[in-house]
């Protein structure tokens, strides 16, 4: 399975990164199938670079902040008014409301808002899997503002672990067992006056790491107000395996 950082920055697009989008391919039955981990504004014009936009199978929302969803008004535009015609309709899985929250994003009434572009599928019961060709995808409900969830991602029997945005809970240490790559956001700084159950800081990554015993740690979604430098040096003092920043453009293979 290979990972590309599409777009790492936090809150909404900085000057060096879109916002979060992370692409992730496989190959099986002689194709390379294609997810994306969130889709937020700034991304889909980055994932050009990447990928053909026309080749994603499924897109994939931790939840419906507009810097984890909100390119897919521009996805909905570009698979509808293609000039080679409308695109096949692709799964899209997300919190409950997804498909009417996109709805009223792009002012559609919602019936039938963007369902004929993509197909809608709620998470379910926590923990349920989704199966998608070379891919399983697990979502666990963490804890944040609204419905949000970590992904667990396994293909060819390794394993990428997305905090999507939580702060920090049991429910990721949970999910990020033995993960090969723990992909996790660092929005806050340690000694900061910050909000409970919103956001990890470099720190609490850095621990969150070292209890699920996973391979590597890749920080993401820090804010461009904030010096990317500490939330690796406080991950660091927490946690003494692979750990690096994020950074548009950055491919891993796992």
């Amino acid at each position: 399975m290979r990972l590309t950082i599409v777009g790492c920055s936090g809150s909404y697009p900085g000057p060096e990164s879109a916002a979060s989008c992370y692409l992730l391919e496989a190959d099986e039955g002689g194709r390379t199938w294609r997810i994306l981990l969130d889709l937020g504004n700034g991304a889909l014009g980055q994932l050009h670079r990447y990928a053909d936009p026309l080749g994603i199978d499924a897109v994939f929302l931790s939840h419906l902040h507009a810097d984890h969803c909100l390119d897919l008004c521009g996805y909905y535009v570009m698979r509808k008014y293609h000039p080679t015609g409308a695109q096949p309709q692709i799964p899209v899985w997300g919190p409950a409301g997804t498909a009417e929250r996109m709805a009223r994003a792009y002012d559609l009434p919602l019936d039938p808002g963007m369902t004929e572009e993509f197909a809608f599928h709620g998470y379910g019961d926590d923990g349920a899997a989704v199966d998608l060709g070379p891919f399983r995808v697990e979502a666990r409900r963490v804890v944040h503002p609204v419905a949000a969830y970590a992904l667990r991602v396994t293909a060819g029997g390794r394993t990428l672990v997305y905090s999507g945005d939580t702060g920090p809970c049991p429910e990721l240490d949970e999910v990020a067992v033995g993960a090969d790559l723990l992909l996790a956001e660092a929005s806050f700084r340690s000694g900061d006056d910050n909000p409970p159950e919103l956001h990890m800081t470099g720190a609490d990554c850095g621990r969150t790491a070292s209890r699920a015993g996973v391979g590597r740690l890749v920080l993401t979604h820090v804010p461009p107000w904030h010096d990317p430098a500490d939330a690796e040096a406080e991950a660091r003092a927490e946690w003494s395996g692979p750990v690096e920043l994020a950074r548009a453009g950055t491919t891993y293979d796992i």
